[in-house]
């Protein structure tokens, strides 16, 4: 299969998680209460995945995702996988994240360790079906990963995020000796905490994630939280983009990107134009408006456009994919504003 040609001014991608499909959340309950085989298991998550990937494609998205259909959330999902930690199942191990958001509360009761790949199945049943578009590979950072886990072992935060950061580079790296050159680290905890100490901490971590990887696209995502703080110190982050979400704040970190020269720093953007906390889809408009909105100080070859964060939260396929199918059909008209052909 020919490889994908995307975009070279305002490629659109998605930030990872879609709705969970019916089949999918079938598979997990079974696998749960020990009920279905592991072959039984894989068929019917790489279905799933097969369907996040097809309505990708048919929205037109050049840089896809798996759509995390295995994953419980983006924190347990690791937990469970990692030396390191116990994750509970009783009433009182569920914690809320935002809105009406809980996950179970991982606790750290020993020295962690990555034990196999965790995220790569997931990755080549996604790129078996991506008609050559390239996948991301999306992983969650070591500082978040920390910060929403109870330590009971190290009792030292930093050490901690150190540690995570070695078992998870080792995650990254089977995944980009696969071939995945579009990598991905979550971090929306980082916002929460946007002082200096945080900030270096998880630069040195992501340094350590990312080491040896330098032909990849390394792209960070933060959001929530208050991400105008982490600015100016950000900036000089071992990364080639940040993922940011602009619609959740009225598009309000606009003029913190332009008060620190974001375009200067050579980074590139991966701009939220759809709000994932609204079932309403947007209007063609307002996408252009936003793209508009940020290429007044942006190179468009240094723009992504994408939602916010991930789709899941909509839990409606059909809405996530009509907003991906506007987003792709605003940036397109964009693109042919600027000159530039299909």
């Amino acid at each position: 299969m020919s490889e994908y040609k995307v975009p070279k001014v305002l490629p659109t991608t998605v930030v990872g998680s879609y709705p969970k499909f019916p089949i999918a959340k079938k598979a997990l309950k079974l696998k749960e209460k020990g009920q279905i085989s592991d072959e039984e298991f894989e068929k019917m998550i790489k279905e799933a995945i097969r369907m996040a990937v097809e309505d990708q494609i048919k929205a037109g998205v050049d840089i896809i995702s798996d759509g995390e259909q295995r994953r419980e959330d983006m924190e347990v999902y690791f937990a469970e996988r990692m030396d390191g930690f116990v994750v509970g199942n009783k009433p009182e191990d569920w914690v809320r994240i935002f809105d009406n958001v809980h996950y179970r509360k991982p606790i750290v009761v020993g020295k962690i360790a990555w034990k196999e790949p965790m995220t790569l199945t997931d990755w080549k049943y996604a790129t078996e079906f991506s008609q050559g578009r390239p996948v991301k590979a999306i992983i969650t950072g070591p500082y978040t990963m920390a910060d929403w886990a109870f330590d009971d072992y190290y009792g030292d935060k930093k050490q901690l995020i150190i540690d995570l950061a070695k078992a998870l580079h080792k995650e990254l790296k089977v995944l980009y000796e696969a071939g995945a050159r579009y990598l991905q680290v979550d971090e929306p905890a980082l916002s929460t905490h946007p002082y200096k100490e945080d900030i270096e901490i998880a630069k040195e971590a992501l340094a350590i994630v990312f080491q040896g990887m330098s032909d990849a696209k390394k792209i960070v995502h933060i959001c929530h939280g208050r991400v105008e703080k982490l600015f100016p110190d950000i900036l000089d982050y071992p990364v080639d983009q940040f993922d940011l979400e602009f619609v959740n704040n009225n598009f309000e970190l606009l003029p913190v990107l332009k008060e620190y020269d974001y375009a200067g720093s050579g980074k590139e953007l991966g701009y939220g134009v759809i709000d994932i906390h609204s079932k309403k889809v947007e209007s063609k408009e307002f996408i252009k408006d936003a793209i508009h909105k940020v290429l007044e100080f942006m190179p468009p070859e240094k723009v992504y456009v994408k939602p916010d964060c991930g789709l899941k939260i909509l839990g409606d396929r059909d809405i996530a994919f009509q907003k991906m199918k506007v987003m792709v059909e605003a940036t397109k008209e964009v693109r042919k504003e600027l000159g530039y052909e299909e």
